[in-house]
């Protein structure tokens, strides 16, 4: 069944105080942005459609050639949102999944749960949720007695007793791309903000009696969404713990794994020692029974197997050789 990705990445991120896209806010080292085309390139061959609205021209130049970008001019809400991608995408696949640029904790694998839930159930809309205490702005999930999806009630929309719901939406979709595109067009503007809600789509397919299906997430921490700069940094955080445990778990020594900064396309062979304080940063590439010295920072920098980095060497663009000593406070630039 051909899957086609649609991002959504259009919006200001006013909370995060910035002139910059928010979805051009660096996370360990690269666009938040990146993480979700990241996660498109490993469901689907076909290129993401990402849709754009604010400083679209500073993300298509960043982000570059690769997925198609979509304009929303008007930010008139998340269903008007994917109703952009409608010419290039309908009748392309049989399944659009759609999420969020700002949520780039999703894991390949919970995706590829959702994905695997909607084609065995041939349903019309599959979702994620998760159970949490802070809602943190997401819809309530509401189900019917016999625990069935019924809607999802946005936060602005809600009354109290639905914002005591704990099963939020976690806004990761997966729709039958036949009934999606005119599904968009019956949607009408919420009274209260005058947006098109995508959340509404799920109530509508109720009535219609199709079915929806929700996968309840069980690494909440995947759903965390970027909307401030606190966010920003508890992303970063789990980024760099989950970098940290792949690289142990290959046989790469931490000596103090919560202050160590590894940035994710960072490559470290086994049996190499890292002290505390360090910080590894883009291409770089550490082979195998290396010592790297606390408070090493190393950018864009290979080095061969058996080099032992002193503490506080600092180097830029460089190639070291293997059984290479780099004294202790060495600045080096290539």
């Amino acid at each position: 069944m051909t899957t086609a990705i649609v991002i959504l990445a259009a919006g200001k991120g006013t909370r995060m105080k910035s002139r910059l896209p928010k979805v051009l806010h660096p996370l360990a080292g690269r666009p938040m942005l990146a993480y979700s085309l990241d996660l498109a390139r490993a469901l689907t061959d076909l290129p993401p459609v990402v849709i754009v609205g604010y400083g679209a021209d500073e993300v298509k130049a960043t982000i570059g050639p690769g997925p198609l970008f979509v304009e929303q001019p008007q930010q008139l809400g998340t269903g008007h949102a994917v109703m952009q991608a409608e010419p290039v995408l309908a009748g392309q696949a049989e399944t659009i999944m759609v999420y969020y640029a700002d949520m780039p904790l999703i894991t390949a694998a919970t995706a590829r749960r959702i994905q695997t839930l909607h084609q065995e159930q041939d349903a019309t809309i599959t979702m994620l949720t998760v159970i949490a205490e802070d809602p943190r702005g997401f819809g309530r999930v509401v189900r019917d007695a016999q625990g069935r999806v019924q809607a999802i009630v946005e936060e602005v929309e809600a009354t109290e007793e639905q914002k005591a719901i704990k099963e939020l939406n976690a806004s990761v979709y997966c729709f039958d791309g036949a009934w999606l595109w005119p599904a968009l067009h019956r949607l009408r503007p919420s009274p209260r903000k005058g947006e098109y809600y995508l959340t509404d789509l799920i109530a509508m397919a109720v009535a219609e009696g199709r079915k929806v299906e929700a996968l309840i997430t069980e690494t909440p921490e995947e759903v965390l969404g970027v909307n401030t700069r606190v966010h920003l940094a508890e992303a970063e955080r789990i980024v760099r713990r989950r970098k940290n445990r792949e690289l142990m778990l290959s046989g790469v020594t931490l000596l103090d794994p919560e202050a160590t900064y590894i940035q994710p396309q960072v490559q470290v062979g086994r049996d190499t020692v890292i002290g505390p304080g360090v910080v590894l940063r883009g291409e770089t590439v550490v082979g195998e029974g290396c010592d790297i010295g606390p408070h090493a920072v190393l950018t864009d920098v290979t080095v061969g197997n058996g080099t032992r980095i002193g503490p506080g060497a600092l180097a830029t663009n460089c190639e070291f050789p293997e059984e290479m000593e780099v004294p202790a406070g060495a600045v080096l630039h290539g």
